[in-house]
């Protein structure tokens, strides 16, 4: 008897451990997390334009130039994960015949925040929707655009204190602004985000904007913030680029209105108009001999010599070319006639432009008067704000020559790379980089984002809002929540479970935007006897031997079990009924980070 009731005890006593205790165990002993450093932009002369002539005399050095080629096509982003893979409690039969990858429920669900309209799974607190309550941006409305951009780490510099009283609420009409971007890469990458974030900030307040291409000055090169010249782009790869960068900066200040109105932003009036110009439509009908005629004598080479960026330059041993000494001429240019003809009267650059800004200011000061369509204006000034560059936590340039660009074209850098790359974000930086790359109200981020992380750190919870809000920004409204849903699915972990069931038709909705998604028809691969190793070569696109390697060492894993692939004789199949799910969607990982996420389809 006393045995007996000794094993009834024993029993209770383990169903007890594994109700109650074994779950607040996996709670307290949830997978570390680690952070790794942010990896966070000849014919006859008479007949030539001014920006070709310049072009042309890139040999004609001040001192001797170093030739030098960046590829920039080999600047992706690999995709990793933000958390240490752990193994998850898996409960439940499911529709699939996987089991789903749950975790015990540790909090109540209805206690828990969620995002508004999100994916089933996705809990991030605080929600979206206490955050963007209308009481949280009165503040930032309140006081001066300019003031209130330095609080967000906006601005580094201004030409004049008089800017703090022309951005006061109220004053949209005195100040219009544009920001230029040469056509030296495919894409714009984060680090250019910058001048184009207090761009969408003016714009929100209504003032109106421009964005400038520089298809004509993009052929000289701005030496500003560099050690050494620029690599040369055929012409056709530029007019590419000039399209591409064109239409990012259209749907970049459109995604932005659309972005502020998900966030209830409060519009204080219309929303600024923009326009995007391209500054050969003036320069290819500019003389050499003409400009130099008209302009040249308003232009001082001594101030030209003393800027910063052409010092550091002609002290260096590859020195510096006419071409690049004469782009702040350029520059300087483009500003005056966006000046006379658009009315604009601000310009925003990075920290490195503060030479060539002021140039512009320069030589309005000298031309306003003399022009008929200026002199009467009443506000003659011109007026420049220049932002801070984005550097690493070491204090590295954060750009497309340092090779660690994150572009915002999802054809080079994935929503789903975009997403886990800020996911990554330190913590000593998230607070500034919440404030920089998002319009959440400051008092949000400061009273409540910052002060729930630091009371758990391990959850990111500063992390994840980033990530989801420059997602959303960048790629579209909900794309961060997609985001967020595959990296649940892919990265479970016990305070942020994929709780949802598993359905091949929802998974591919989710991944349609990744960038990770591969679809597999039989018109491209014939399924029947198919060894593993073929069809994950034309997954990876990697040749036979480097996938038959990968297998070899143990670095593939399959399904939602993430079971590791066996096969050291290249011997097993392709398997539909247990390698996918529903009968359609195979997981495969690659190593410990990379996802393929692959749509197998029957053509007949």
């Amino acid at each position: 008897m006393v045995f007996l009731l000794a094993n009834c005890l024993v029993s209770v006593s383990a169903n007890m451990f594994l109700t109650t205790c074994f779950p607040l165990f996996l709670l307290l002993f949830r997978p570390d997390r680690t952070t790794s450093p942010l990896g966070l932009f000849p014919a006859s002369v008479m007949l030539m334009d001014m920006a070709s002539f310049t072009s042309s005399l890139s040999r004609c050095d001040l001192c001797a130039l170093p030739s030098h080629h960046e590829n920039h096509e080999s600047e992706t982003i690999v995709p990793f994960s933000y958390i240490k893979m752990s193994k998850i409690a898996r409960i439940g039969a499911r529709p699939s015949k996987f089991l789903l990858r749950s975790t015990v429920q540790i909090r109540n669900q209805s206690q828990a925040a969620t995002v508004e309209a999100p994916p089933d799974t996705i809990r991030i607190v605080p929600s979206l929707s206490d955050l963007t309550k209308p009481d949280r941006f009165e503040s930032d409305l309140s006081t001066s655009l300019v003031r209130h951009l330095q609080s967000r780490y906006l601005i580094e510099g201004s030409t004049h204190e008089e800017l703090f009283h022309l951005s006061e609420p109220g004053k949209s009409g005195q100040l219009k602004l544009y920001c230029g971007a040469d056509p030296s890469a495919k894409s714009l990458h984060i680090g250019n985000l910058l001048p184009f974030m207090v761009m969408l900030h003016f714009r929100l307040r209504g003032y109106d904007v421009v964005g400038l291409i520089g298809g004509a000055t993009g052929a000289v090169g701005d030496p500003s913030g560099r050690s050494k010249e620029r690599a040369q782009i055929e012409s056709d790869e530029r007019a590419d680029n000039v399209a591409r960068i064109e239409s990012q900066i259209r749907q970049f200040l459109n995604n932005g209105v659309e972005y502020a109105r998900s966030r209830n932003y409060p519009f204080p009036g219309d929303v600024g108009k923009s326009v995007v110009r391209n500054n050969a439509d003036w320069w290819k009908s500019i003389g050499m001999l003409d400009f130099l005629a008209k302009y040249g004598r308003h232009i001082r080479v001594t101030n030209m010599l003393a800027r910063d960026s052409i010092q550091s330059r002609l002290s260096s041993q590859g020195g510096l070319g006419f071409n690049e000494f004469t782009y702040q001429v350029l520059q300087a240019y483009d500003f005056w006639e966006l000046y006379k003809t658009e009315g604009v009267n601000l310009q925003i650059g990075g920290n490195d432009q503060w030479g060539n800004i002021t140039a512009g200011i320069d030589l309005i000061s000298r031309l306003h008067k003399l022009e008929p369509q200026t002199k009467e204006r009443k506000d003659k000034n011109a007026y420049g704000i220049t932002v801070p560059l984005l550097t690493t936590p070491s204090g590295e340039k954060f750009g497309k020559s340092a090779g660690n660009a994150v572009f915002i074209d999802p054809s080079i850098t994935s929503p789903y790379q975009l997403y886990q790359y800020f996911i990554q974000t330190p913590d000593e930086i998230v607070g500034k980089l919440l404030k920089v790359f998002t319009l959440l109200p400051l008092h949000s981020v400061d009273e409540h984002i910052l002060p729930d992380h630091e009371k758990d750190p391990g959850s990111r919870i500063a992390q994840r809002v980033l990530a989801r809000e420059v997602v959303d920004l960048v790629h579209g409204v909900g794309v961060g929540d997609q985001m967020a849903y595959i990296t649940s699915f892919l990265f479970p972990t016990p305070d942020q479970p994929f709780d949802d069931e598993i359905s091949a038709a929802k998974l591919i909705e989710n991944f349609k935007r990744s960038g990770i998604l591969v679809h597999l028809d039989s018109t491209q691969v014939k399924f029947n006897d198919l060894k593993m190793s073929t069809l994950l070569s034309k997954v990876m696109n990697k040749s036979k031997t480097e996938t038959k390697n990968l297998i070899k060492n143990g670095g593939i894993y399959l399904g939602l079990e993430r079971e590791q692939l066996q096969d050291p004789d290249d011997v097993v199949l392709f398997d539909k009924e247990n390698h996918l799910i529903d009968n359609k969607l195979l997981l495969v990982r690659s190593g410990k980070q990379n996802y393929y996420v692959v749509v197998i389809e029957d053509s007949d």
